[in-house]
């Protein structure tokens, strides 16, 4: 029912039509967007190249708006570049904002929020080498340092420290310090500096290895790791969400019982929590546990047919199982060498079924536990790339010898790996000499430089047959940088080379090509920042550090410690 009754009054004249007629003819346009549909449009634009993508945005809005489909962009980086992910990440990368990352369940349905065309966009930045430069200041990296008989800094043997995480980059020098300090450089926010507290005790020491821990962190926790010259390290965890001086704290601390060359120095680290494994320099290789709140010392091996320069990279295949790949260089008879990797895997899991199951159930699992039982070496395995063949010897095997003797090498200036690629890098026969301006260094560091040798390194199963044993096997040497190289970083099937001479080149290992990132510095450049060529000629050089991750390259060489963006 009505509230009130309807007006009587008669309702307005309808609004008349404004046309010389009262039929009026409506003849449609029709174009490409009017006649086919979203889909279809789509579907053709699959057969475009990204290039042809790019520029048929300026036709008009529609094409603007379905060239930015995000399955089309998804369809192009699979097929470009062969997998769901950027490449470079080594370990754990978690979040910019710190928050800590969950699985969701089984039945849970992810929703596919990816921006391809900016994975796309980043990935070409890597092959075609564009990238944006900033230097990073290390002035309050300059501490006290050590001075000879006249008064000069001791510098020969400076090394700056890289080690990149998801949330931020952490910086170190070698510099000599009673208390070294620690560079913090968050995404967001400002720089942090914590210097490494030593209380009640006055020694000069210098900061040698510091690398980070590769496992999943937990609550936005990041644990690292921080080797001294006197033997001594600590296990420090920063808060990633939250970085300021009090959210670093020390949770280990580890002091030889007395100086040996089982702990110093240490030149390579790694650290997978609850295990940390340190490398000395007359390669005795220390395991430890850092389950129990305490440093336990499991295993230490040594070597008397490896030699640095030497890497470490240490992961996690299976629960409560670690695997350890460690290349190295190999002396070749009489005076030359090669390069060579050794696998250790160590397991935690009860050799018993019904104690795995046991060990396992819910009422277990209330508190983190990576390693139940005493970690134990299982197995070790090693292969050369200069190896004689056993039994007879046809030709087939004399050429293959006669192929490695010809990659043998007269000095190494590094290796790298990944647990998949090895990369050797050669180095001159005799040291350089002091360099000349950059018009007459190139042509003389083309004459003295080797490319880089690329390794296979094949590791099977444990539960193979003895017959498949591991492989070292070359795949192809990698051209086109120019001067000896001074530093390298292998990780995800790619690999970053700093040359003496400041040039930076990015090597896609998958597809063995090369791009150059940073071209070759000029020297004069270096010479009017303070330093002149008596200072070289007595090494008075920093040793030159390169890190990257899926979207940057920190490297510190001849000049600044640079940072280069490829997310641009």
């Amino acid at each position: 029912m009505l509230k009130r009754p309807l007006s009587p009054a008669l309702l307005p004249p309808p609004k008349r039509s404004h046309t010389n007629s009262s039929a009026y003819d409506h003849n449609p346009v029709y174009n490409f967007d009017s006649v086919f549909y979203d889909e279809l449009i789509l579907h053709i634009f699959l057969y475009l190249s990204w290039t042809d993508l790019c520029s048929i945005q300026g036709v008009n809005r529609n094409w603007a708006r379905l060239s930015l489909d995000n399955q089309l962009w998804k369809n192009l980086y699979l097929s470009e570049y062969g997998r769901h992910r950027l490449r470079g990440r080594k370990g754990f990368v978690g979040r910019n904002n710190g928050r800590q990352i969950k699985p969701l369940p089984s039945r849970a349905s992810t929703e596919d929020i990816t921006d391809w065309k900016w994975m796309f966009r980043i990935s070409t930045n890597w092959r075609i080498g564009r990238c944006h430069i900033s230097h990073i200041d290390m002035s309050p990296l300059q501490t006290e340092s050590s001075t000879d008989s006249r008064g000069r800094v001791l510098e020969a043997a400076e090394h700056t420290h890289i080690v990149l995480t998801g949330t931020f980059t952490v910086l170190a020098s070698s510099r000599p310090s009673f208390s070294p300090p620690i560079k913090f450089i968050p995404h967001i926010g400002q720089d942090l500096t914590i210097p490494i507290e030593r209380p009640g005790k006055q020694q000069i020491v210098q900061i040698t290895t510091l690398v980070v821990d590769q496992s999943s962190p937990v609550s936005g926790v990041t644990r690292l790791a921080v080797c001294l010259s006197n033997g001594e390290f600590g296990v420090y965890e920063a808060n990633s969400s939250n970085l300021h001086a009090s959210s670093s704290v020390c949770k280990h601390t580890y002091a030889p019982p007395a100086r040996s060359s089982r702990t110093v120095p240490i030149v390579q680290a790694a650290y997978h929590h609850p295990l940390f494994v340190t490398l000395s320099e007359s390669f005795h290789l220390s395991i430890y546990d850092l389950s129990s709140g305490s440093v336990k010392l499991l295993y230490t091996l040594s070597s008397f047919t490896s030699f640095p320069p030497s890497s470490l990279v240490l992961s996690m295949p299976e629960p409560l199982t670690y695997k350890l790949v460690l290349t190295y260089a190999t002396p070749v008879y009489p005076a030359h060498w090669s390069v060579g990797a050794t696998e250790l895997v160590m397991s935690g899991a009860p050799s018993d079924p019904f104690m795995l199951t046991h060990s396992s159930s819910p009422s277990s699992t209330s508190l983190p536990s990576p390693a139940p039982l005493p970690l134990r070496l299982v197995s070790s395995r090693s292969a050369r790339s200069f190896d004689v063949s056993a039994g007879w010897i046809d030709e087939t095997k004399l050429r293959l010898m006669r192929e490695q003797w010809g990659r043998k090498v007269a000095r190494v200036a590094g290796t790298q790996t990944d647990g998949k690629w090895v990369i050797l890098a050669p180095a001159s026969a005799v040291p350089p000499l002091p360099p000349a301006p950059a018009s007459v260094a190139i042509g003389a560091h083309t004459l003295s430089s080797h490319p880089l040798q690329l390794y296979r390194l094949y590791l099977p199963s444990l539960h193979a047959p003895p017959s498949a044993g591991p492989k070292l096997t070359f795949v192809r040497n990698l051209y086109g940088q120019i001067g000896p190289v001074a530093a390298l970083a292998v990780a995800d099937g790619r690999c970053v080379s700093l040359s003496v001479n400041g040039s930076v080149w990015v090597w896609d290992l998958e597809n063995g090509t090369g791009t150059e990132v940073a071209a070759v510095q000029d020297y004069a450049s270096v010479e009017e920042d303070g330093e002149n060529e008596a200072d070289r000629s007595e090494g008075v050089i920093a040793k030159g550090t390169v890190a990257f991750d899926d979207r940057r390259i920190v490297s510190a060489g001849i000049g600044a410690v640079e940072l280069r963006r490829f997310d641009i």
